[in-house]
């Protein structure tokens, strides 16, 4: 995995260099040894584009990419499609997650190549959950393609210039491309072998499933370690505000693939005021996970506590005193830093991929 020879230093704008696969802030910190941060937006079930702009708003100032979820838990919403297209115009960072669940091969690169053109830098390749979790269960799943088959197919996209069927496209997608990862779903022998797996397929940077368990979270990165996986690709660990012991033990309970330790709840039932104990547990696993080898960022989770983003990022100091890209920023400032281009977030000419 490269990593650049310079630093993060505040005051100055992370340029894109050889070797990157894109144009994408989340990529430039990541390569320049920053502790990334990204967060999920919520999509709205509504057409109007100022939902969408009032969700983003939560978050300026405070991550370096947002992800724009797909169809998440097999639910219907606006489209990751439409809502990176809002928000790409102005000028945020996004991650188009794409669920193979709901597309062929077809609609997948079509999408692909959409999305770059608005000026979509990372991508991150989902499965997708079966349609009979979610609020549409008599809808006919695709599944043409898995996660590891799409991320294949992307990167021969992006470095080959070419569909997956051999024609030749007139110019690459220039796409960082991600993957999710569950630590904590059984087999859990298998896991770090999966995402050995997915870097292999294409993954340049992964985004876990929730990390309650900071204790078998180490133990899946010394395996990840052991295989040496940690220096192929970019692992920011998923973490989120639990709003009471309540909804933790219902998302334990019936969330697969989620562990919530017994001494998280039990500090939630005694907390006075549980939802920002919620907060207070999130930001010490943090401090925690920042602590873990190979270990590259977080990802913010935070279902409808959205508005405590922006105190996870301040009090967890998780920046390191550097200001990632807000809308309308004064770019004469000093204070501001990595969070954008020396160019605005279009295709460079001669970005080498």
């Amino acid at each position: 995995m490269q990593f650049e020879d310079e630093p993060l230093v505040p005051g100055e704008r992370l340029p894109i260099r050889p070797g990157h696969s894109s144009f994408g802030r989340l990529e430039r910190v990541l390569r320049a040894g920053g502790f990334a941060v990204t967060a999920e937006i919520a999509p709205p079930d509504s057409a109007n584009p100022a939902e969408v702009y009032e969700r983003a708003a939560l978050f300026d100032g405070y991550v370096d990419a947002m992800n724009a979820t797909d169809g998440s838990g097999a639910n219907c919403h606006m489209s990751s499609v439409g809502i990176c297209s809002l928000l790409c115009r102005r000028g945020y960072g996004m991650v188009m997650q794409v669920s193979a669940r709901d597309r062929n091969r077809i609609a997948i690169q079509g999408d692909v190549l959409g999305g770059s053109a608005m000026g979509v830098a990372s991508i991150l390749c989902l499965t997708g959950d079966g349609v009979d979790v979610g609020d549409h269960p008599q809808a006919k799943p695709v599944f043409d393609l898995d996660c590891m088959s799409m991320l294949s197919m992307i990167r021969h996209m992006r470095d080959e210039s070419r569909f997956l069927s051999g024609r030749i496209l007139t110019e690459a997608p220039p796409v960082f491309l991600g993957a999710a990862a569950n630590p904590f779903a059984p087999p859990l022998g298998y896991r770090p072998l999966r995402l050995a797996k997915k870097v292999a397929a294409g993954a340049q940077f992964v985004q876990t499933q929730y990390c309650f368990d900071i204790d078998a979270f180490r133990r899946y990165m010394a395996a990840v370690r052991d295989a040496g996986t940690h220096e192929k690709v970019f692992i920011l660990p998923g973490v989120g505000p639990l709003a009471s012991a309540r909804s933790a033990e219902w998302i334990r309970g019936n969330v697969p693939g989620i562990h919530i330790p017994d001494a998280v709840i039990r500090r939630l039932r005694g907390a006075v005021n549980q939802q920002q104990e919620g907060v207070n547990i999130c930001i010490d696993m943090i401090h925690r996970i920042r602590e873990i080898e190979g270990v590259h960022g977080i990802h913010i989770m935070a279902y409808r506590q959205e508005h405590r983003v922006a105190e996870i990022v301040e009090r967890s100091g998780v920046l390191d005193g550097r200001q990632p890209w807000r809308p309308a920023v004064d770019w004469k400032n000093p204070a501001f830093d990595q969070g954008h281009p020396t160019v605005p977030d279009v295709r460079p000419p001669g970005l080498s991929n």
